[in-house]
């Protein structure tokens, strides 16, 4: 069976790791890296060539259907939010990928281009936006809800009923505790607790 050839958007380190997955998934043939406008267009990323920079995505999308953003993502969203929007505009379609070595529920809903690390593990009744990162052995519980265009990393571990709205990010072994709501564009630093108070309202952060 032949596999569909993906693009990739962006060659940095999160790159690297998308590629493995991608090649371990073993669905998608990686057809090339697209770098931003100013970077090294000419250096292959992992073995793959790049084939140009973001003027040339119109001129891609002739020859290829499927992308993947694989630029990283540690505060903002913004640049993520907006190659994502660009890419739809020019009618590529952003697969959700999943590492072999992961496990989502059948029961979980993900969006279009969110990626699923290795050993990452997202439970029943999960719903995970579009265009997100659940980086290498991070636990997403039953009955989660995240929002478009966010990173959890690291081994974070998101409890039952958690809500994390668009544009976060979730730093690595952090834990939420369940039933937490976490407002849009939140940041959450690393090895972090993160807690509601009484009024189930008001975040309150701890060291763990």
């Amino acid at each position: 069976m032949l596999k569909k050839q993906i693009i990739l958007i962006g060659g940095g380190g999160h790159c690297r790791s998308c590629i493995d997955v991608i090649e371990n998934q073993n669905l998608f043939e990686i057809a090339g890296i697209v770098e931003g406008v100013g970077k090294n267009t000419s250096k292959a990323v992992m073995g793959y060539p790049v084939l140009g920079c973001d003027h040339d995505l119109e001129a891609l999308k002739k020859r290829y259907d499927y992308a993947l953003i694989t630029i990283g993502q540690i505060g903002s969203a913004g640049l993520r939010q907006k190659i994502f929007n660009r890419l739809k505009k020019i009618g590529f379609v952003l697969p959700s990928i999943i590492s072999s070595l992961a496990h989502v529920s059948k029961h979980a809903n993900l969006g279009e281009g969110t990626i699923v690390m290795h050993q990452a593990i997202v439970n029943a009744c999960a719903s995970i936006g579009s265009n997100c990162i659940l980086n290498t052995k991070c636990l997403i519980e039953h009955d989660t809800k995240i929002g478009d265009h966010t990173h959890i990393a690291t081994a974070a571990v998101l409890n039952g009923g958690v809500v994390i709205g668009s544009g976060s990010f979730v730093g690595s072994s952090a834990t939420i505790v369940q039933g937490v709501k976490l407002p849009g564009n939140y940041f959450f630093k690393a090895g972090r607790l993160i807690i509601s108070e009484k009024d189930g309202q008001k975040i309150k952060e701890e060291k763990l």
